[in-house]
């Protein structure tokens, strides 16, 4: 299958928590803990027939049809007052959420199909019901006017076949998830999709879950003689709107960065998303080439992608760029950029570690610009400039014998890494805003530190784990502690508290030049609930 030509879906599920920023959502994101993968494949199809009983009996015929899947739950309840409406909401539910996934695979003569669906439906809760009425009076007429419409669906998330129709080539057509790079917490070379934050931001722990499929052809060949191969990715164009880039709670839902929670950016006289700007448009093919090799021990990537910005920016009405804005103050965009990465990791024996390092180049990566845009009433609205980036990583995975000290079943996983974004040839005069609708200026350098530690008792039935990551260059930081139930194949049960300390925050109509990536996440923590069975 070509889930290994995928840049291992399965290392990606390790363990992931997060951060993030864009305009009014966040541009750099993570999450953490182990993907559960569905257990207990229903087999669909007729049964071999029953032999007598002074008979061997017959083998099971084996069926084409599989399917799998799980029934999941979510409660989740804030821990914190939320400024942005009237009542006191520490403690009251902030979601109450179920879904069902359905993973079915098929084979029909060279084809080997896949089809994964899922149907998530919310309950309105109290606290869901005011910021819908703060909606409704301060920004009406937009998604946020009805709340529910933004994590209720239907979806087909995946649908595809796989065939060869050479030797040493695989083939992969239809809608799909790819995954490139080594980075476990902020996306540098995973940046093939976008991700869909709205309904829990980035603190669900399963990528696969948030990640958002495309409609694509993706190839692998195969060069044994020297020990690697080629991915080929073609994008047609043929994908909707909101199938590009991170969407973020621009709607004033649970999850609008504070201080715009109650205040729908998208409704009219605000906002729009703009999907056919000349420099980004989505009926423009994309696509990319990765190479995965391994020399000895050392295993590597070498990459290029044309892509659109995850993160959307600000065509402002104010300063244009290549199109009149629709929207009342600006549009949305995804520009296309150029990425250029490469990955390395190996287990280096003297420290008894693994290393993995990730280096992305990107040409013309888009900021906003105008930190003190309109004396400050609107920073980023001043404009669009390019800058090239380069984004690093370097972690480093180790198991740790706590046991004597922690009574653990097993050596603990204990996981290190720190991520750096630089932007080049830069200049204080180019007045780039990190976020636009925030006021804080981007830093030459941005380091973040996060640590995971990971925890296994009662032969892995009770898994506790902690999270926790800092801005160095900017200040603020989260925790984030769980605890893992398994019982059996079939049922999980998490627990998790995620904390942010801000080192500043915005407040409502405040001009200010100080607030970043944590601050933007002020009074959101919260205490998760879920339970999932798996079949």
């Amino acid at each position: 299958m070509m889930r290994s030509q995928e840049g291992q879906r399965g290392s990606a599920r390790r363990r992931k928590v997060a951060a993030a920023a864009i305009w009014m959502g966040v541009g750099a994101t993570a999450t953490y803990a182990q993907e559960a993968t569905p257990s207990g494949v229903r087999r669909s199809g007729a049964e071999a027939p029953t032999a007598p009983d002074d008979s061997v009996p017959a083998p099971e015929e084996p069926s084409n049809f599989h399917v799998s899947g799980y029934v999941r739950t979510w409660a989740s309840f804030n821990l914190q007052n939320v400024p942005e409406t009237p009542q006191n909401d520490r403690w009251d539910a902030s979601m109450l959420r179920g879904s069902i996934m359905l993973d079915a695979d098929w084979k029909t003569g060279p084809l080997t199909w896949k089809a994964v669906g899922r149907a998530d439906r919310e309950i309105e809760t109290g606290y869901m019901r005011r910021l819908q009425n703060e909606v409704r009076t301060n920004s009406p007429g937009g998604p946020g006017s009805d709340m529910r419409d933004l994590y209720n669906q239907v979806q087909l998330r995946e649908f595809y076949a796989d065939f060869s129709p050479f030797d040493r080539v695989k083939m992969r057509l239809g809608k799909q998830q790819v995954v490139w790079g080594e980075s476990d917490f902020f996306q540098a070379m995973d940046v093939v999709q976008g991700y869909d934050y709205r309904w829990r931001f980035f603190l669900e722990r399963e990528g696969d879950e948030l990640r958002k499929s495309l409609i694509m052809a993706n190839a692998k060949i195969d060069v044994p003689e020297a020990n690697g191969s080629l991915q080929v990715l073609f994008r047609p164009g043929w994908d909707k709107g909101a199938d590009i880039g991170n969407t973020y709670d621009l709607s004033g839902g649970r999850w609008a960065l504070q201080p715009n929670k109650g205040i729908d950016l998208l409704s009219p006289g605000f906002l729009r998303n703009d999907y056919h700007h000349p420099d980004a448009d989505i009926k423009d093919p994309t696509g990319g080439l990765r190479w995965t090799g391994d020399v000895g021990s050392l295993n590597y990537s070498l990459a290029w992608l044309r892509t659109f910005n995850n993160d959307p920016i600000v065509n402002s009405a104010f300063a244009p760029n290549e199109k009149t804005p629709s929207g009342q103050i600006g549009d949305f965009i995804h520009p296309k950029v150029d990425l250029f990465g490469l990955t390395m990791n190996g287990y280096v024996q003297p420290i008894d570690a693994v290393l993995s390092t990730e280096i992305t180049y990107t040409k013309d990566a888009p900021y906003n610009i105008g930190t003190n845009f309109l004396g400050g009433a609107l920073p980023g609205f001043d404009g669009i400039k390019k800058k090239n980036v380069v984004k690093s990583m370097l972690r480093v995975d180790k198991n740790l014998n706590l046991q004597p000290w922690l009574g653990t079943s097993r050596p603990s996983f204990f996981s290190v890494q720190v991520f750096d974004t630089w932007i080049q040839s830069f200049k204080k005069s180019d007045d780039l805003v990190e976020l636009a609708g925030f006021g804080a200026p981007v830093k030459e350098h941005t380091t973040l530190l996060t640590v995971i530690l990971g925890l296994n008792y009662s032969n892995d039935k009770i898994n506790p784990g902690l999270a926790m990551g800092t801005d160095l260059s900017n200040g603020g930081g989260f925790v984030s502690p769980s605890v893992d139930f398994s019982w059996g194949d079939h049922w999980r049960f998490k627990v998790e508290g995620d904390f942010f300390f801000a080192h500043s925050q915005k407040q409502p109509g405040q001009v200010e030049e100080d607030t970043h990536l944590f601050g933007y996440l002020a009074h959101n923590d919260q205490l998760m609930f879920r339970l999932t069975r798996q079949f």
